[in-house]
C-alpha cells in the first residue's frame, strides 16, 4: 500500500512497510464466512465449503490447524463401511483422517474444541459432511471424517455414540465427490487403510 500525504504544498510518500510485506507473501486471506478449503491427496483433491456463521469455534479451529500446517503429510488412515461394522452395531459410512498416525505428539496436545452440536448448527451428516472425531463432548482436535449418505446416527440423539449428543459437524464437500467415493473404496483391514491414503495438505482456496 502506498499513502500519498501532502505537506506545505509537497507531496510526500510514505511506503507502508507491513502493507507491502503482506503483498509479498502471497498468503490468502479468508473474505468470506464460507470459506473454501482442498485436500489435496493421492487420488486428487476434494473442495469443501465450511459454515463458520454456524459453527464458529470448529471452523476457527481446523482453519488454525491448517494455517499452522498440522495437515501437511497427513493421511486418510480410517473407513467404516456397512461390511466392516459389528452386525449388531449402528452402522454408518465414512472416511477418517487427521495427523493421528503421522504426527501422534502434536494431536494428542490440541486442546479440546467446545462441542457444536447438530442441534444448535442445523448442520446434518448428509452425504460429504466433514465432521470432527471426538471422546468426550469437548475433546474433539485434529481428527476429522467426511459421511458417505445421510448418517442420521452421527447427528444430536443419533444412536452412533452413547451420549446421544452426536458429532460436530462443519462444512460439506462442494467438488470431488468423485475422488471421496474412490478413497472409500481402497483395501482395508479391520477398518483401516491398508495402506493409508496420503493427504499431502489441505489448504485454504
Amino acid at each position: 500500500m502506498v499513502i500519498f500525504k501532502r505537506l506545505g504544498g509537497g507531496l510526500s510518500v510514505w511506503l507502508i512497510a507491513a502493507s507491502l510485506l503482506l503483498i509479498s507473501c502471497g498468503s490468502k486471506t479468508r473474505t468470506s464466512n464460507t470459506p473454501h478449503v482442498v485436500i489435496q491427496t493421492a487420488y486428487g483433491e476434494i473442495e469443501l465449503e465450511l459454515y463458520e456463521n454456524q459453527a464458529p469455534k470448529t471452523v476457527q479451529a481446523f482453519l488454525s490447524y491448517i494455517d499452522s500446517g498440522y495437515y501437511k503429510n497427513s493421511q486418510f488412515y480410517r473407513v467404516l463401511t456397512i461390511e466392516n461394522q459389528p452386525s449388531n452395531a449402528p452402522k454408518t459410512e465414512l472416511i477418517q483422517g487427521g495427523i493421528w498416525k503421522t504426527n501422534y505428539a502434536r494431536a494428542s496436545t490440541l486442546p479440546g474444541i467446545p462441542h457444536e452440536s447438530t442441534q444448535q448448527t442445523g448442520i446434518e451428516h448428509k452425504d460429504g459432511t466433514i465432521s470432527l472425531a471426538r471422546g468426550a463432548p469437548g475433546t474433539a482436535g485434529s481428527e476429522f471424517f467426511i459421511c458417505l449418505g445421510r448418517q442420521k446416527g452421527l447427528d444430536a440423539g443419533g444412536e452412533n455414540i452413547a451420549d446421544r449428543q452426536g458429532f460436530a459437524a462443519f462444512g460439506r464437500v462442494v467438488k470431488g465427490m468423485s475422488v471421496l467415493r474412490k478413497i472409500y473404496k481402497q483395501r482395508e483391514s479391520e477398518q483401516y487403510f491398508r495402506p493409508p491414503i496420503p493427504i499431502y495438505n489441505i489448504v485454504l482456496q
